[in-house]
């Protein structure tokens, strides 16, 4: 029996088992990535456990999820999406069709999402689809923790005072991140950076920051565009370059060391998203 044969018993096992009438729903919710982990359980304070479908150290991108998960997933209550995001974009519609049972809700609803456009070193912004970063902007997730308080009242009513009253403290924490943001950044003389793949454009929208990308439509960049890119640097003034801990670092570390620049290590798919987030803007302050 070839691979390909195997594969699709496979998945027409787990068909058979997520459609089943016979999987009980637990008090489980499932989430695409860690930083709607960490803002859910903010919400639901123990009531549900929440379960991400991509795990902390592993792209969005190119995530597959495991029999064990699937599983899981089937006895969810929720499935809550971040939107857009290269491993709803491969799954969602298979999810979906396996589990009937569950209700999916999009957190991304009522955000002003962005054509993913970001600035190459040729100063042109070029367009490949709807940006699904959201999740580094303060006033995206003021968003993303209402709609999913509006999921968790949908799904469990008897409940909603308390998730009322989570969602009032987590807006006023959400509120003071970004407050944080503007006091740090209103001094610094940064007025653009360096990111090896674009995660950052809806923060640089949101504070007024340009973003350059070292990755080119998720390539590799030439010879003749890192040369570009480190021209672009100098003549700006960039300080900083980040590169995210799935990628490979040599190209960042490259143009770091061309361009005198601090190369600065970030994870915005972080589970502790306020930390990673001040931990971003401190990296763009003059301190």
């Amino acid at each position: 029996m070839t691979l390909k044969i195997k594969n699709v018993w496979f998945w027409s096992f787990l068909l058979l088992f997520s459609c089943s009438n016979t999987v009980q729903q637990e008090n489980i919710i499932t989430v695409t990535i860690e930083p709607q982990r960490y803002l859910a359980e903010q919400l639901t304070d123990s009531l549900f456990k929440i379960e991400s479908m991509v795990p902390a150290g592993t792209s969005p991108e190119t995530y597959d999820p495991t029999p064990a998960q699937m599983a899981k997933l089937a006895r969810s209550k929720a499935y809550f999406c971040i939107g857009h995001i290269g491993f709803e974009e491969v799954w969602l519609d298979k999810l979906q069709q396996n589990n009937p049972q569950i209700t999916f809700f999009d957190n991304s609803k009522g955000i002003a999402l962005i054509t993913s456009e970001h600035t190459h070193s040729d100063n042109h912004a070029h367009e490949h689809g709807i940006d699904p970063h959201i999740w580094s902007s303060p006033q995206a997730v003021r968003l993303i923790v209402q709609n999913m308080y509006n999921a968790l009242t949908e799904i469990d009513e008897a409940n909603k005072k308390h998730y009322e009253d989570n969602l009032k403290r987590l807006l006023r924490q959400i509120d003071a991140v970004d407050e944080k943001i503007k006091q740090t950044l209103q001094h610094s003389s940064q007025q653009a950076f360096i990111i090896y793949h674009p995660a950052l454009s809806y923060f640089a929208r949101d504070y007024g920051l340009t973003q350059y990308s070292i990755e080119n439509d998720g390539k590799e960049p030439t010879p003749e565009q890192l040369k570009r890119l480190i021209e672009v640097a100098k003549e700006k003034g960039i300080k900083t370059v980040f590169v995210q801990q799935e990628f490979d670092r040599k190209n960042a570390e490259l143009v770091a060391k061309e361009t005198g620049c601090r190369l600065i290590v970030i994870n915005p798919l972080s589970y502790n998203w306020e930390e990673e987030i001040m931990h971003i803007t401190q990296a763009l302050s003059d301190e």
